[in-house]
């Protein structure tokens, strides 16, 4: 069975363990794109718009029918697959790709992302979790960072980065249903480093460290983040952390009302971001 691998560096893995990457550029591009819709018909149009822009040459038509045609001498050539599979196919008013949902990596990780928000509603945590971890070990680096990339493939790059994101979500909140707040300090450290304007990792930041009797570290997290909300958009923080801060101060033995928020500008970034629903 062949392998492509798209989240990180493109690459193509044949049955026997060799890693293959096509010499030319934009036959990866055409590749790459063809697998990101992967048993779809893409358009010929498609393909061109995302080669060669808003500036095709006269000859795109033929040129990216040669492009598909040393594809296909490839995938022979180098005994990436059989001879006799039907892998790149030609389907009026373009091309497709036809391959295994197991052999496409965007494919496995959108399957477990899915699985484990399922797993997540129905409270099977470690479940959840286990499935997640799955899916981000397929992340080699940034989506196809060694190939040019159009419009469309730079779209499909950010649907990409914002999966990871909700599966990110998806195990901190598992996490959290199995009460591990202390152990996912560190990775909400990194997270928060990492999307600075994320206010719903710094949320969660902020409740693991009040949950694991560090309130001055949570406090001081609440304050990190307004400091940023208002130096980079001049924002002040949502309305449900204006009220966890007010109700880690009210926690103190003290009983005190210090920190609580001046109102600044009186704008305020959006809530927390919720979960997806995956359908």
């Amino acid at each position: 069975m062949v392998r492509f691998n798209l989240i990180g560096p493109f690459e193509i893995v044949a049955q026997d363990g060799r890693s293959y990457l096509p010499s030319t550029p934009k036959v990866c591009q055409t590749l790459a794109l063809l697998l990101t819709r992967a048993n779809e018909i893409v358009t010929s149009d498609s393909l061109i718009h995302e080669l060669w822009g808003e500036s095709p040459p006269r000859s795109a038509v033929t040129t990216l029918q040669t492009y598909v045609y040393h594809a296909r001498r490839m995938f022979v050539a180098e005994n990436l697959v059989p001879a006799e599979r039907p892998l790149l196919v030609t389907r009026a008013p373009g091309y497709a790709v036809q391959v295994e949902d197991d052999e496409v990596d965007i494919r496995i990780f959108e399957r477990l992302v899915a699985e484990a928000h399922t797993d997540l509603g129905a409270h099977r945590y470690e479940s959840a979790v286990r499935r997640i971890d799955a899916a981000l070990e397929l992340w080699r680096g940034p989506a196809l960072s060694n190939i040019p990339a159009g419009d469309l493939l730079t779209g499909h790059i950010v649907h990409l980065e914002e999966l990871r994101i909700r599966a990110l979500e998806i195990r901190i909140e598992a996490e959290g249903g199995l009460n591990r707040h202390r152990e996912s300090i560190p990775q909400l450290r990194k997270l928060v480093n990492d999307y600075p304007l994320n206010e719903w990792f710094h949320s969660r930041l902020i409740m693991a460290l009040g949950s694991s009797g560090r309130r001055a570290e949570a406090l001081q997290a609440y304050q990190n983040l307004r400091r940023i909300l208002a130096d980079e958009l001049g924002l002040e923080p949502s309305a449900d952390l204006q009220r966890l801060q007010l109700e880690l101060l009210g926690s103190r033995s003290d009983g005190g009302t210090r920190g609580t928020p001046h109102s600044g500008s009186g704008k305020t970034a959006q809530g927390p971001a919720r979960l997806p629903v995956f359908t």
